[in-house]
């Protein structure tokens, strides 16, 4: 017998699985061609089956009819997951404030909204209202970045500076180069050549903006002798990067960033400070100081630097984005530099960053925007929290407690530094990593929960869940667990 005569012949029709009724009842939201697609799909996808297990002739209606059902099984799933948003909005029960593998900063309420005002129709992002006339894109966000930072530092003289956003700080960083110093030199301290998210190393993108890099110092000290001595005709920066990821301790030297802008000036070059993290709070007021804390870029520009960077989905708090904000003239060129046009936000970045800076400039940052809620949650609150969660999925029989654990920051944000909390533990004969799991894939239907997995315990850690989404999480866990626990039976 010929294995592929006898597979054809027990596969479904594409006809037959587009009569199938839970197929057919597609037809309202699909166009018959696009299903006509997904059944196709589906039956190639069922032939290698059928080829590798020929059957004999008192096994051929039992098949046929299996292969059938796999055939309407994989259409109707072919179908979910064109209609399945991707990505996915998840819950965040992991207590790393900024994840960056679940897109860092959530937004605020005004940001999400600002962002849906412009999404479903047209905006005035190169249009001036008043004259008709066409307008720049950067506009909208050159005052909103400098009132933000005058607003969490008013001792700042902002008089002199401008602003820009573009689409991440890797990018604000690529473009502030190949602006002031493509086919020059920029001297940056071993200890700053940091490797950023996705693999992004610093000497890389110094490359892409056609710079030449050079080295001075050591890993762990860097003094402001070693970039005096490097200094030539060929220096067009002097380039410091903070180092988001990672602290160094112990026996560890480095420069002033007000020191290098003396020399800077001195030497008329100017000086570029990547920040990172985009934090405009200090960061004491949350009981998070000394050597923990987080640089401000108003800190860098009233220490005299002549550019800084920061990123917008950091602390900032917004969407993704790197800000770019210095010295008028010198942001001016990097405004006009051709790469600005290819790395711009768009209406919607545009929407959520400016709705996010608006939070700064009305001084209800630190109760609005939802990363600074979330590091500044009393205890009491978290407390509450994972003990009305613990007796929800007990009620389900669930083993569980309410115990002190440790969110972090996380996100190229504040390296090392934890916040005390109070977690819910699921212990008992639940597997954790299968429970895990389950919850990733929210076989309920409803919103998938990431947790993380400490000393074979799923973990959950309120700080980072909206309050609103407190009953669904604890529903979450009975139910993957109550699945998991019938599955083994």
């Amino acid at each position: 017998m010929n294995p592929q005569a006898d597979a054809r012949r027990d596969l479904p029709s594409i006809d037959s699985v587009l009569r199938q009724p839970d197929v057919a009842a597609l037809v309202g939201g699909f166009s018959r061609e696009a299903l006509t697609i997904l059944a196709r799909r589906a039956v190639e996808g069922v032939r290698e089956l059928a080829t590798a297990t020929p059957a004999r002739g008192d096994e051929l209606d039992g098949r046929r009819a299996r292969l059938f059902a796999d055939a309407v099984t994989a259409t109707l799933a072919g179908a979910a997951a064109i209609s399945r948003p991707s990505p996915r909005r998840v819950i965040n029960a992991t207590g790393v404030v900024l994840h960056t593998n679940l897109g860092r900063a959530p937004l605020s309420l005004e940001a999400a909204a600002a962002v849906a005002h412009v999404a479903a129709g047209y905006a005035d992002v190169e249009l001036e209202l008043d004259t008709g006339n066409r307008g720049g894109r950067h506009a909208h966000l050159a005052r909103p970045i400098i009132e933000a930072l005058e607003a969490t530092c008013p001792a700042l003289d902002v008089s002199g500076l401008d602003a820009i956003a573009v689409n991440n700080c890797a990018g604000a960083i690529l473009l502030v180069l190949a602006e002031l110093a493509r086919g020059r030199e920029v001297i940056v301290s071993r200890g700053h050549l940091v490797e950023i998210g996705g693999g992004f190393r610093v000497p890389d993108v110094m490359r892409q903006g056609g710079v030449r890099l050079v080295e001075v110092g050591t890993t762990n000290r860097t003094r402001l002798a070693d970039y005096a001595h490097a200094v030539t005709s060929e220096t067009a920066v002097i380039l410091t990067v903070h180092p988001s990821n990672f602290r160094i301790l112990g026996f560890t030297e480095s420069v002033a960033i007000e020191d290098l802008a003396a020399l800077g000036a001195d030497r008329g070059i100017p000086v570029v400070d990547d920040i990172g993290s985009g934090c405009l709070l200090d960061t004491a007021t949350f009981g998070i100081g000394g050597a923990t804390r987080e640089p401000r870029p108003s800190e860098s520009l009233a220490a005299g630097a002549s550019v800084v960077t920061f990123s917008g989905d950091k602390l900032l708090g917004g969407p993704q984005a790197g800000v770019i904000v210095g010295a008028s003239h010198l942001v001016d060129r990097i405004r006009r530099h051709p790469l600005a046009r290819a790395l711009r936000l768009d209406k919607l970045g545009m929407a959520a960053l400016g709705a996010t800076l608006a939070h700064y400039r009305r001084g209800d940052a630190p109760h609005s925007i939802p990363v600074w809620r979330m590091i500044g949650a009393p205890q009491a609150e978290l407390v509450a929290r994972a003990e009305a969660w613990a007796t929800i999925i007990r009620r389900s029989g669930t083993a569980c407690d309410a115990s002190p654990g440790l969110s972090a920051v996380g996100g190229g944000s504040m390296p090392g530094v934890t916040l005390p909390t109070t977690v819910v533990r699921v212990k008992g004969r639940v597997p954790a990593e299968a429970l895990a799991r389950g919850l990733r894939q929210a076989p309920w239907g409803g919103v998938p929960v990431i947790c993380r997995i400490e000393e074979g315990s799923v973990v959950l850690d309120p700080r980072t869940v909206s309050p609103g989404d407190d009953i669904p999480v604890a529903d979450a866990i009975a139910s993957a667990a109550g699945a998991l626990r019938r599955a083994e039976t």
